[in-house]
């Protein structure tokens, strides 16, 4: 009986020391941040519950162009542990967070969120109109390429002139990202080198090809 006990403690301790707290600051001066966000990540869980690079990539734009997100109706897609999308509430924006329905210890993590599923028309997309979309590191796996196009090209078509801003790793699938982006009439509006952005103290704690771009809808007159 003891050896179970000492057995279940050892698992209790093992589920602990793979739950961290992340500290995410950000402000013009590094020295006196305007705000801080805490994120607890579970290392032990699925990827949707740590704060990858992109993440950081993204909500650091997101800090940068301030201006544009105060006021704004922002969806994010796959929030995961949800960094840009709790910066772009910081700055006062109205934000959705969103991840994969059938996902629910992502869902569980966060506490005001939709599940919205790639590709799936159930009735919570029909009521989204977002004047910005946010997506970090959600062209990771080429076989839901489609059905993110799909779900971003809706969600700019029920919001005209809205935006959507994705961090990415650039590996080997651009070919399909391009293919699937004329396919379903998007266009680039802006690409940027991730890193040239950061500040140098965020930017020395990652590594990567990582980009950011701005996409939005090709408009009638250029198709």
């Amino acid at each position: 009986m003891r050896a179970m006990e000492d057995w279940n403690d050892e698992q209790c301790d093992d589920t602990l020391t793979m739950t961290t707290v992340s500290q995410h600051f950000f402000g013009d001066d590094s020295e006196t941040p305007s705000f801080s966000i805490s994120i607890i990540e579970n290392m032990k869980e699925d990827y949707g519950l740590f704060v990858w690079p992109c993440s950081v990539v993204l909500a650091e734009y997101i800090w940068q162009h301030k201006h544009r997100f105060s006021g704004a109706t922002v969806v994010e897609l796959g929030a995961g542990t949800s960094l840009p999308g709790l910066v772009a509430a910081k700055l006062g924006a109205r934000v959705t967070l969103t991840d994969d329905s059938t996902r629910l210890e992502v869902l569980d993590n966060m506490r005001r969120v939709l599940g919205l599923t790639w590709g799936v028309w159930d009735s919570s997309i029909f009521s989204l109109q977002p004047t910005i979309i946010l997506g970090a590191d959600v062209l990771y796996d080429s076989k839901a390429f489609d059905n993110l196009f799909a779900t971003v090209t809706f969600l700019l078509r029920n919001s005209p002139g809205s935006t959507f801003i994705t961090s990415y790793h650039n590996r080997s699938g651009h070919h399909l990202i391009e293919f699937l982006m004329g396919k379903w009439g998007l266009k680039c509006l802006k690409l940027l080198d991730g890193f040239s952005f950061l500040p140098p103290d965020k930017a020395s704690l990652l590594s990567g090809n990582i980009q950011l771009a701005e996409i939005g809808l090709i408009s009638k007159d250029n198709a």
